[in-house]
């Protein structure tokens, strides 16, 4: 297998947030989903680097030992001969537990929990907002029906381990010249440490107790989900070896750019472009939203970039009652050619309004502004 950070495509020193973007990318890439069944191997090498470098124990684990020292916990000597086991079981007798694997913690299990998986769904903007139920599809492995998750040849069984004799663990003395008579003990060679043998081994999951296979799944998809959320299914993703319990399923949610609203956190925003006569004047309005048509009203005097709020219109607020807001902003169109006519008549509302002299001035709004008037009027 290829170095972890060369899988992810990042430096030794990167942050978290790098790894985490670099898997983002990646994923998206390699999965079986979008890129086809070849791909599944290095879709998994991905997922066990992300797995690892995601994690500071585990990160800090495989920059000391590799992918040995994160599988044992940190400890560079589980299940291989001589070193510090050798030594105690001179020492001791064999008397002293190491706690290291293939020791006398007994045989491995075959059966092993399935790895957890995480999938993309595209869902649109009235979806985020109410929520919705969704069916996805994607690969991963089921419990083998010919064998039910034995591994082995219907009417068959694994057999007892004739060289360790079920223990998962061979013993071997040694006369050494400074200790004298030492015992070491090490993973059996001939059933790799799980006590038994399987002689014929189930010919429809190659004696893996599982097969691949695509799913269909029914998901709900929660009002206020956002680009980036993800969704836990616990216990449906793929099926160990061995028939061992499913691992997770993380559902990853992919919002779609609406064609006429722009989402903004629990808000919804929205642009009309109204004449400049219509600004003057006022008028009412229907304004298709997510929740039907709705009566916007222009008050008379509306100012270039008015926001019209309507409240409760937005989308649905994840884990949290009620909903965010519909901003309503408001263009001004301003003629850029005129005819006769309508120059006349702007002429002489200009007229009217005494409109025709311009002096400059700075704008003061807000709460200083207000209280610049104040003293300046005292």
């Amino acid at each position: 297998m290829n170095d972890y950070y060369e899988i992810l495509g990042v430096s030794r020193d990167a942050s978290q947030e790098d790894i985490k973007k670099a898997y983002r990318k990646m994923a998206r890439k390699l999965h079986p989903d979008y890129a086809g069944p070849e791909s599944e191997d290095a879709f998994k090498d991905l997922s066990v680097a992300y797995e690892t470098l995601s994690d500071p124990q585990k990160r800090q684990l495989y920059d000391v030992g590799g992918p040995e020292a994160v599988q044992s916990g940190g400890t560079p000597f589980a299940g291989g001969a001589g070193g510090f086991s050798d030594i105690f079981d001179a020492m001791f007798g064999g008397g002293f537990s190491t706690g290291f694997s293939g020791g006398s913690s007994g045989p491995a299990s075959r059966r092993q929990r399935g790895r957890d998986q995480r999938i993309g769904v595209d869902i649109t903007l009235e979806e985020a907002t109410f929520g919705a139920s969704k069916t996805v599809k994607f690969g991963t492995y089921i419990r083998c029906e010919t064998c039910g998750g034995q591994m082995t040849k219907p009417g068959t069984k694994p057999e007892t381990c004739s060289a360790c004799h079920g223990t998962g663990s061979t013993i071997r003395q040694v006369n050494h010249p400074l200790f004298g008579a030492m015992r070491t003990q090490t993973t059996c060679s001939t059933c790799q440490g799980y006590g038994t043998t399987i002689a014929e081994p189930c010919p429809d999951c190659a004696g893996q107790g599982r097969v691949h296979t695509r799913r269909s799944l029914s998901i709900t998809i929660p009002a206020g989900a956002d680009e980036g959320t993800q969704i836990r299914i616990s216990g449906e993703a793929e099926v160990g070896t061995g028939g061992g319990p499913q691992g997770d399923l993380y559902v990853v949610i992919r919002e779609k750019k609406h064609a006429v609203f722009d989402r903004r956190g629990d808000d919804i925003h929205t642009w009309i472009t109204i004449p400049m006569t219509t600004a003057a004047l006022g008028t009412d309005f229907e304004l298709d939203t997510l929740d039907g048509k709705k009566t916007v009203t222009i008050e008379p005097g509306t100012q270039p970039n008015a926001d019209i709020t309507l409240r409760g219109l937005g989308v649905g607020r994840l884990q949290r009652p009620g909903r965010g807001d519909m901003h309503v902003h408001i263009d001004v169109e301003v003629p850029k050619k005129l005819d006769d006519r309508s120059r006349a008549l702007l002429e002489e509302l200009a007229s009217i309004r005494k409109e025709s002299r311009l002096e400059p001035h700075r704008k003061d709004s807000g709460f200083f502004g207000k209280l610049r008037e104040t003293f300046a009027g005292q």
